[in-house]
């Protein structure tokens, strides 16, 4: 009800309505930053989707020249832009140029998508400073935001589903099948591996 009610606006000023902001990312599988990014105090949602393509109307099947990526709805009272794409840059690998864990290709790469100047401004800041953390290049670019394209509903909340999927450990249900997928991949033992305490908890 929260989430609808900052949405919305319901029982709202308008100095607190002017809070709600939204950011763009691509981290590899959506369903894994959806997951993560629903868990992080002051985001209000987070929706699955395609976006940096020229092609309309993309879907799972046709996406070529989009990534997988989110769209965070957050009150930046609670988390500021600069501070939420700073634990971006955690939850993934921005070391990978190729895609992220067992997700290969361009699809799958990592990209902070950013709405305006003052977004890209704090976008390349966090990537200056992820840079100066690790020691070492972040490829994760920093792009001018296009066109974001809702994900099919089976997308969406896809950790939290209750249907049976079949994987190769047998059938699941897909929460699970979802857990699965995650460990098998090494998501989160890559980042943890990569940013140690500064990881983005799971």
């Amino acid at each position: 009800m929260w989430k609808l009610a900052m949405a919305f606006g319901l029982g709202m000023t308008g100095a607190a309505m002017a809070e709600v902001q939204t950011a763009v990312v691509a981290g590899g599988c959506f369903w894994c930053v959806e997951s993560d990014f629903e868990k992080v105090e002051g985001v209000i949602d987070v929706v699955s989707g395609y976006t940096g393509g020229d092609s309309q109307n993309p879907t799972y099947d046709d996406h070529e020249g989009h990534y997988e990526a989110v769209k965070i709805t957050f009150d930046s009272a609670v988390i500021p832009y600069p501070v939420l794409v700073a634990k971006f840059l955690r939850s993934v690998d921005v070391t990978d140029a190729g895609g992220q864990f067992c997700d290969r290709g361009d699809a799958y790469r990592t990209a902070i998508f950013a709405a305006d100047a003052e977004q890209k401004a704090a976008a390349k800041a966090a990537v200056a400073e992820a840079e100066a953390v690790l020691g070492a290049t972040v490829v994760t670019p920093v792009l001018n935001a296009k066109t974001f394209w809702i994900a099919e509903d089976y997308h969406q909340d896809y950790y939290k589903g209750t249907g049976i999927i079949l994987t190769r450990a047998g059938p699941k249900k897909q929460a699970n099948a979802y857990k699965f997928y995650r460990e098998s991949c090494g998501r989160d033992a890559r980042v943890r591996e990569l940013w140690g305490d500064q990881a983005l908890s799971h």
